[in-house]
């Protein structure tokens, strides 16, 4: 019972736009403007969010201007995920401390561990919080009683050693140009490594061969997992935007 309330978290909005007919959601990064491209400057992250081509949500993070521009890699934000811009009805809250270190080929020291935590309504839902980790980033989701959901890490090779470029594809032309998945596990599956079956994925994909070639937009399409939840789904929703500020903001910069 305990399970079933925790998972039936977030609000009347996140419910009824995450249905359980939801298999995909594509979350899409607006362009900045030609001036902006030109300048390099550093707007707030602005997303649109889409099932079946229909836009069915918008966010743009609030964070420090300054901060944005100096610490690019580690600057505090916090999403708010509503229906429609100017709206009030919240699906989702995605907030991000500022974090030392956001990105490195390994992680073994605590305190450079980088969480972010999600609520909706009101309501919390839970975290995404970064592993311990050598060469492949691992990171574990957990409810709102912080018991954990899914494992979630990149497609592997070598026995679990290094990330595995090439699962969608060529990664330097033909249809893997430009992506880089993650994939979801239950958080009880033992072996998540090489052929290991998974469960949902999280893909960053170029919107377009010149939008990735020319501007810094970026686009993830999400894969929920069967028979997830509303609020299951939200945690993946708000992982996007946490890898998106993780590792492809900064490479973008």
């Amino acid at each position: 019972m305990v399970q079933a309330n925790t998972m039936d978290r977030g609000s009347e909005t996140l419910k009824a736009v995450l249905a359980p007919s939801v298999k995909e959601m594509d979350i899409r990064q607006t362009r900045r403007g030609c001036l902006q491209e030109l300048l390099g400057c550093e707007a707030n992250t602005e997303f649109k969010y889409f099932i079946d081509e229909q836009q069915v949500a918008y966010s743009l993070a609030e964070s420090n201007c300054l901060l944005r521009i100096c610490f690019p890699n580690c600057y505090p934000f916090e999403a708010r995920i509503v229906d429609a811009e100017g709206s009030q009805n919240e699906l989702l809250t995605v907030e991000r401390p500022c974090v030392p270190f956001p990105v490195s080929p390994c992680k073994c020291c605590g305190c450079c561990l980088v969480t972010s935590s999600f609520s909706s309504g009101g309501q919390d839902l839970g975290k995404i919080s970064e592993d311990y980790y050598y060469c492949v980033p691992t990171f574990t989701v957990t409810d709102a009683t912080e018991q954990p959901v899914y494992k979630i890490h990149p497609p592997t090779c070598c026995g679990g050693l290094c990330v595995n470029c090439c699962t969608e594809g060529n990664p330097c032309c033909g249809k893997g140009c430009c992506k880089f998945p993650f994939h979801v596990f239950p958080y009880d599956q033992e072996d998540t490594h090489g052929d290991a079956p998974y469960i949902g994925k999280i893909l960053k994909r170029p919107k377009s061969l010149l939008t990735e070639a020319f501007t810094d937009a970026n686009s993830f399409l999400v894969t929920f997992p069967d028979n997830s939840t509303s609020a299951e789904k939200g945690l993946l929703m708000g992982s996007a935007i946490y890898f998106n500020a993780t590792f492809f903001e900064t490479e973008n910069s």
